[in-house]
């Protein structure tokens, strides 16, 4: 599973575009006074409209867990991710929303061979009206950090070089690094092998970057430090210390040369 075949990696490249033209669309519908439930019900109809389901919803990381029972992972302010798309949730001006999504896709030929759908993982954190500059500079600085990782996906580094980088990118802002999530391997499966830190990890050092790998790169960063709370609900995670936390990601695949970003959002 870790090297995908050409076939595959040709339908993760059009799943992503998709879910990038899917992203932006929701993206572009973030104002002061939308509920996160709002965001989820478009997120369905895109999804459905561009011949995908979405990953998310009924997902279960244990058959004894509940469902995840959004489209979205809507995360606001101190949510780092998980967060549930309900009613009450309703965006403010000064916010930050973290929009985290995937979609499952098979393609024509794919269901005339009978053959498997793949699957793409993507997040953006939004600014809701006018954010304050600290905010701000946190919310660029883990975008960026995305970046820095991506940079690194290139034969003959490891997976261990996407967290070093990462990590040296970040500490001089002074942000906290999230430990306890990681990004993750994907195509075949939503999460695969191998886990994807945004810290440094020697024995990652094993896992080399070859052409055909894929992974969903995530970097999640606080303005105060790493810890985490899980929610009565079961799903949602905030910081510990009750920060501002953003998170971007997107599905990367590895090639002979440079990285390709599948799930770009259109103009970025």
């Amino acid at each position: 599973m870790y090297i995908k075949k050409e076939a595959q990696l040709k339908d993760i490249k059009e799943t992503g575009k998709r879910m990038g033209e899917v992203l932006a669309e929701l993206e572009s519908m973030i104002k002061p006074g939308i509920s996160a439930f709002e965001v989820d019900e478009r997120a369905e109809k895109f999804i459905l409209k561009a011949g995908g389901k979405s990953a998310f919803k009924g997902y279960k990381t244990r058959a004894s867990d509940p469902p995840f029972p959004s489209v979205i992972c809507a995360s606001i302010n101190e949510e780092i991710v998980h967060g549930i798309a309900t009613k009450d949730k309703i965006l403010k001006d000064g916010d930050i929303f973290s929009i985290d999504i995937g979609m499952w896709f098979k393609n024509a030929e794919l269901r005339m061979k009978n053959a498997e759908s793949v699957v793409v993982d993507t997040a953006v954190t939004v600014f809701v009206g006018k954010v304050d500059k600290k905010t701000r500079q946190l919310v660029d600085a883990t975008r960026e950090a995305l970046e820095v990782g991506i940079a690194q996906c290139v034969p003959g580094n490891t997976v261990a070089d996407i967290g070093k980088a990462i990590e040296a990118y970040v500490k001089p802002f002074g942000y906290g690094i999230v430990r306890d999530l990681v990004g993750h391997g994907t195509g075949n499966q939503l999460h695969e092998e191998p886990r994807v830190p945004n810290y440094y990890d020697k024995e990652l050092e094993e896992w080399e970057l070859r052409p055909g790998v894929v992974l969903a790169i995530e970097p999640m960063l606080t303005i105060g430090r790493h810890e985490i709370v899980v929610a009565d609900d079961g799903w949602s995670i905030s910081t510990a210390d009750g920060s501002m936390s953003a998170h971007f990601e997107h599905t990367v695949i590895i090639t002979d040369g440079q990285p390709i970003v599948a799930t770009r959002r259109p103009g970025e």
